[in-house]
């Protein structure tokens, strides 16, 4: 095991402080912002004086140190020589005038110093002649860092720009080699503490390669034969900004500083091995390995020197022997079968060695990453002395050094500055503030019109929240003899009997909280009892790895166990996203996440699906579109999201949208820190820097458009591709939340314009005689109407054989639909939105509209018949047919004989449709006689229609008229003799 102490030394003041070893290990130079540098022993303790050199007149920025001289660099423009181990001045080297120093490096051969400043020029100056200089341009801004390459034939200088030049010393003339762009990251702010991050490009002890801090917060490595990136040192355990890097002497270790931890890297796997965790107080201005011991120092911003001592095990290869940086690192290979002389075996093991020798032995490590090394002994053992003696000592068990990622709250931050953020999510954002004895909690909603915000003193220390639609949820962990508890919100309702509490367990902690339940459909800034479509639903996610649901009331309503560890989860209206780990963490770096679907109604799993966070990468965000469907983001800034979530257990996730490959980052050193999504929209804030987390005040919200991450190239046709490609999943989103036969005008206008995209497409492919494109095309269209439009593009260019394939897809459309349309009714059922109540009831005195009329049709009125009239030139505009009481249509024949489809007697000469065979034995219904109507001659009974009149021919003429429009005729006089006529027939004289 290695030493988890260090020894702490207040070298100077708090501020930027520096530090450089001696050649011969046994001073540490450190030097700060009291103008003063300190020679420490580094074979003594805490307690020792060392001596002091008080020449600079400002701050020191810089120091190095060659066999026989150390250097130290000053704002106060001037590089001062001192004699190796004494503080006394000997000489000032060279000025910059009025420009501060940032850099001095000694070369190996201990000859030359580089000398970089506040100027974009470089000093290269001969020691012993310091007139012999050579200046190199090249940079337009300042140059933070240089360092040599260990043969001394290459100089590497970083700017502040972001940019990085290797320069070729090797000839008379200095000239610059290569120049790398986008590695480290933009700093322009001499007084921010971005600047004083230690950009150095480090170099391997091989010269094959350096490594450096990137401004995506990984260590990378640039190779020498082609200068670009070749691996990169990353793990779950460190993430966020590094401010330092340092290689062993002999190349085998890498050190780190994360945040305020200190870490150890194999160079060989580039695998985590060892941390020395909360390392200090404030942020690492640099970090070194002593060259001949043991050792690890390192100096922060508050001016304090960290000596670490024997930070590698005894039991793992040394970081100062030059041989285990060959002998250990590199894979044990099977030697050549020997031959009779075995000559090509020795002439092997010769070359081999001789690799070895000159320390190239473990460069191709980075070209086969197939080999699993233990490069570091038993480094990686719990306990050595614990092996097992049965004979099979050889096998050793393999465990996963990926470190777990822990459950977070999507939308929260940590608490800095004694503030931190709860919830930040598209209905508002939950402040936290810390008062110590308390908390004040405040609530801001985006939109004001809705919700009301608010604020309250919290005694509990709530540290989990969640901001639903319909209510705001806050859960504190167990302290002392007060279990956790979880308290709910809901909007416009503050009374007591709205708000709720839910106790845990004893010693049972809240890991996740989520509030959920549909969007309201009115405002909710006015204090009521609640819509009649309730108070939403609240998750809680608890270290018995169990789900609790709950409804907007507080009704407990189940407990679902959990599979693994609980990792998130997020809420939206109709169902909860859970994310938790599927076992353990895997050896190549991957988190293993799942992600479930609950649904709200019935509290079953609508879709069970593996993350797709690549390996090496971890979960960053998780959240809902504004449609309804789950979204995931990763540290690598892909976007994820699951159009058919809807249908069960079908949903797949699609690469969405990369931020890293936005027009916007193009040479910019920034970061998106979630907030939104919508179909053409990803809401965000914007993260500078190495800035992980939104600070306070509260940042402004972003838009970014969200496009597909697709690589065509072409800048008429890839633009359309991708709109349709994206439109269309939208689309999909929108059809599987309404029934297979509603398909609204909204989606068929989106569908006629993605159409016309189609035909540009179709136009382009034939002008460019791609014809098996075009009718691929052509396919994908979705009206028959647009069909048209791709049949004459096709006949503008003369492609007959095209038009007729059109013409065909065509006619098959119109036959069989669209093949999309079709399989819907064979896949599965979507689950739809439920069906919710009204929002609301009319209240008392509120609603003064008459009432609703109420259908009876006993009550209904009774339409009166007429006595058949007369024919008469005042009935000549009348018409020849009429419908009887009974609803049968009468008309009158060439005779003048009434015939109507309900006497028995015609029934011969009407002719009637034919039925079908199944339903033919069902005789049909004996129809009503009409008792108005005139019964012909040789009827048995008789009788006769008591207001009918005879005739000369024994025939009759009856016309039905409405009676109120009869009696508005007599009133007006335009039927004669209208009341002589009712007189004789009726005996009623108006």
């Amino acid at each position: 095991m290695s030493n988890t102490k260090a020894a702490i030394n207040l070298a100077h003041s708090p501020g930027y402080t520096t530090l450089a070893f001696s050649r011969d290990g046994t001073l540490c130079y450190t030097g700060g912002d009291d103008c003063i540098v300190r020679l420490w022993k580094t074979d003594e303790g805490e307690d020792q004086e060392p001596p002091t050199a008080i020449e600079a007149g400002e701050s020191i920025m810089t120091l190095a140190a060659s066999n026989i001289a150390w250097f130290s660099g000053s704002k106060d423009s001037d590089v001062r020589q001192y004699k190796a181990g004494d503080p006394d001045m000997e000489a000032v080297v060279t000025s910059c005038a009025a420009a501060c120093i940032r850099c001095v490096a000694v070369d190996p051969a201990g000859k030359r110093i580089a000398v970089s400043s506040d100027e974009a020029a470089i000093k290269v100056i001969d020691i012993e002649d310091t007139i012999n200089m050579s200046i190199l341009q090249g940079h337009n801004d300042v140059v933070r860092k240089v360092t040599w390459e260990p043969s001394g034939s290459f100089l590497t200088s970083c700017c502040a720009d972001g940019k990085i030049i290797v320069w070729d010393l090797t000839q008379q003339e200095p000239r610059q080699v290569k120049l790398i762009d986008g590695i480290i990251p933009v700093v322009k702010d001499k007084d921010s503490r971005d600047f004083a991050y230690d950009c150095s490009a480090v170099w391997h002890p091989s010269g094959q390669y350096f490594v450096v801090a990137s401004r995506t917060h990984d260590i990378v490595t640039i190779a020498r034969d082609s200068w670009t990136k070749t691996s990169t040192f990353s793990d779950s355990s460190s993430t966020g900004n590094i401010y330092a890097v340092a290689l062993s002497p002999n190349g085998v270790y890498l050190a780190s500083s994360t945040n305020k931890d200190i870490h150890i890297w194999s160079t060989q796997t580039r695998r985590l091995l060892f941390t020395f965790p909360n390392a200090t107080t404030e942020f690492i201005t640099q970090i070194a390995f002593s060259p001949t011991k043991n050792l690890l120092s390192w100096t922060d911003f508050a001016g304090s020197l960290y000596r670490w001592s024997d930070p590698i095990p005894s039991s793992s290869p040394s970081p100062v022997t030059s041989t285990s940086t060959s002998a250990l690192t590199r894979p044990v290979r099977r030697g050549p079968t020997p031959t009779l002389f075995d000559d090509d075996a020795v002439a092997h093991t010769s070359k081999q060695q001789a690799n070895e020798d000159n320390g190239l032995g473990g460069m191709d490590d980075f070209e086969n990453d197939d080999w699993i090394l233990d490069d570091v002994g038993d480094g990686l053992e719990d306990d050595v002395g614990a092996k097992a003696d049965d004979g099979q000592a050889f096998v050793k068990e393999m465990v996963s050094v990926t470190k777990a990622q822990p459950a977070f709250q999507p939308g929260s931050t940590p608490m800095e500055n004694r503030k931190r953020y709860l919830a930040y999510n598209m209905i508002g954002v939950i402040e936290e503030t810390d008062q110590d004895t308390h908390y004040i909690i405040n609530v801001e909603f985006h939109d004001r019109s809705s919700r009301k915000a608010y604020h309250f003193t919290d005694h509990f220390k709530y540290d989990v929240a969640s901001l639903g639609p319909r209510g705001a949820v806050y859960a504190c962990q167990p302290e002392n003899e007060h279990p956790a508890h979880v308290i709910y919100k809901p909007y416009g309702n503050w009374a007591t009997q709205g708000e709720w509490t839910y106790e845990l367990g004893d010693n049972v902690r809240v890991l996740g909280v989520a509030a959920g339940g549909p969007t309201p459909s009115k405002s909710m800034r006015t204090l009521s009892d609640g819509d009649m479509q309730g108070n939403g639903n609240v998750v809680v996610a608890t270290s018995d790895n169990e789900l609790t649901f709950l409804s907007g009331s507080g009704i407990e309503r189940c407990s679902v166990a959990l599979d693994g560890d609980f990792v998130s989860m997020v809420a939206g209206s109709e169902w909860v996203f859970v994310v938790q780990r599927d076992g353990s963490t895997t050896m190549d770096g991957s988190q293993n996440l799942m992600g479930t679907l609950y649904d709200f109604e019935d509290l079953c799993v609508l879709q069970n699906r593996k993350l797709p966070i690549r390996k090496g990468h971890t979960l960053r965000w998780i959240g809902i579109s504004e449609e309804g469907a789950p979204a995931v983001y990763d540290s690598a800034g892909v976007m994820y999201l699951m159009p058919r979530f809807r249908i069960p257990l079908r949903g797949t996730w699609l690469r969405i949208l990369d931020t890293s490959k936005l027009e916007r980052r193009q040479g910019k050193d920034e970061s998106y820190w979630p907030v939104g999504l919508s179909e053409d929209t990803f809401m965000c804030l914007i993260l500078k820097g190495r800035q992980e987390h939104p600070a306070f005040p509260r940042p402004l919200i972003q838009e970014l458009p969200v496009r597909l991450p697709f690589r065509g190239k072409d800048p008429k046709d890839a633009p359309l591709e991708e709109h349709f490609a994206r439109e269309s999943m939208n689309l999909q989103i929108t059809r599987d939340a309404l029934s297979n036969e509603d398909v609204p005008d909204e989606i068929l206008a989106r569908e006629l314009a993605l159409d016309k995209e189609l035909v540009q497409l179709i136009q382009t492919a034939c002008k460019n005689d791609k014809l098996p494109r075009a009718l691929e095309l052509a396919s994908m269209l979705h009206h028959p109407s647009s069909f048209d439009m791709a049949i004459k593009v096709a006949g503008f260019y003369r492609l007959v054989g095209l038009q007729e394939k059109m013409e065909a897809l065509k006619d098959d459309r119109i036959t069989h639909g669209r093949p999309q349309r079709r399989d819907w009714a064979r896949d599965y059922d979507p689950v739809l939105p439920p069906r919710l109540p009204p929002a609301d009831v009319p209240k008392a005195f509120q609603h003064f509209g008459p009432p609703a009329a109420v259908h009876r049709p006993g009550l209904a009125r009774a339409t009166p018949s007429l006595p058949p009239i007369p024919k008469d030139d005042v009935f000549d505009h009348m018409p020849t047919t009429a419908v009887t009481g009974e609803g049968k249509r009468k008309w009158v024949d060439d005779d003048g004989v009434v015939v109507t489809n309900g006497d028995a007697g015609q029934l011969d000469s009407v002719k009637w449709h034919a039925v079908d065979d199944e339903y033919a034995a069902v005789p049909p219904p004996k129809p009503k006689a009409n008792p108005f109507a005139k019964k012909p001659n040789g009827v048995a009974d008789g009788s006769r229609n008591p207001f009918g009149r005879d005739n000369p021919n024994n025939k009759s003429l009856h016309k039905s008229e409405s009676f109120f429009d009869k009696a508005e005729a007599a009133e007006t006089g335009k039927w004669k003799g209208l009341s002589a006529f009712l007189v004789s027939n009726v005996g009623h004289k108006y």
